[in-house]
């Protein structure tokens, strides 16, 4: 059975009208009920343990909520079978993209030049699939949503990002390089808090002392909304890795979203590879902050 295939269809427009379906509804797809599964609920691939990124995480968890799919979970037809295990007859996988590239030299040119396309593959949810081994099933425990999480203060406090409390809204203040926050209990949950917190430290990553995100070239007059979309990636892509709901901080983006994708088949794409990137570089923070305690 093949699995992966390099594709002439445009799956730009493909994965951007499927997004596009879903913000018409009046919904953004990557906000969930993440606190029902009881592990980390960004997908992820069952053999390596290797989380998806960018624009397939959305993707995955549309599949998941299209399919009533309990854990977010997925492996290729090969991988199954190398497993032990087996995709049930008459499953239909869920198509996944990477970004690859090619070489390519210019008649008269000195050096070659890399073409990126992309490139589609076939994953399975471990639902889909029979004889899975027993390593494989096993579920953490369900936090207590009500309480602080221990785990994100001490993700949040890694960062190293000057946080101020009693304001009456949350925002980041690029020009003090601050974010502003209510006081926790002013949330009508944890979750709620946390979203919001992770929201606004995705704003404090685009700085330019840090991942530098300039979209006023690449979008225009409507970088502001990209911006907001960005932001409110990383902190759904955060909140599934540490197993508990995102939130959508404002509605009225909706409709800005949708003209966003709406004029440019690749943005949702951009936004996501972005917003991963700034998941990742607080990861690399947090990883590193041990370090910097030892030193």
């Amino acid at each position: 059975m093949q699995t992966e295939a390099t594709v002439a269809r445009n799956l730009y427009r493909e994965v951007t009208d499927k997004i596009l379906a879903e913000l018409r509804k009046g919904a953004a797809p990557w906000i969930k009920p993440w606190s029902g599964y009881a592990g980390p609920a960004n997908p992820r691939n069952l053999v390596t343990g290797r989380p998806y990124s960018g624009a397939n995480v959305v993707l995955l968890w549309i599949t998941q909520q299209e399919r009533g799919y309990e854990r977010p979970v997925y492996l290729t037809y090969k991988q199954a079978e190398e497993i032990g295990a087996n995709v049930r007859k008459g499953e239909t996988g869920t198509t996944v993209c990477f970004v690859n590239s090619f070489a390519k030299k210019e008649e008269g040119a000195d050096e070659e030049r890399r073409i990126p396309f992309l490139k589609a593959y076939t994953v399975f949810n471990v639902a889909q699939c029979e004889n899975v081994p027993e390593k494989f099933t096993g579920t953490p425990k369900v936090r207590n949503a009500d309480e602080r999480i221990a785990d994100v203060e001490a993700f949040i406090q890694s960062t190293g990002a000057i946080i101020g409390h009693g304001e009456g809204q949350a925002y980041y203040r690029p020009t003090t390089d601050t974010i502003m926050m209510p006081h926790f209990e002013a949330f009508r949950s944890a979750h709620h808090y946390y979203s919001t917190h992770l929201h606004e430290l995705g704003h404090w990553t685009g700085a330019e002392k840090r991942l530098n995100r300039q979209l006023k070239n690449r979008f225009g007059d409507q970088a502001y909304a990209a911006e907001e979309l960005i932001a409110e990636l990383t902190s759904a892509f955060l909140c599934a890795e540490f197993g508990f709901d995102s939130e959508l901080r404002h509605a009225g983006y909706i409709e800005s979203w949708i003209k966003v994708l709406q004029k440019d088949e690749r943005a949702f794409f951009t936004a996501a590879s972005q917003a991963s990137k700034a998941a990742e570089f607080m990861r690399s923070l947090a990883l590193a902050e041990p370090e910097r305690m030892a030193a």
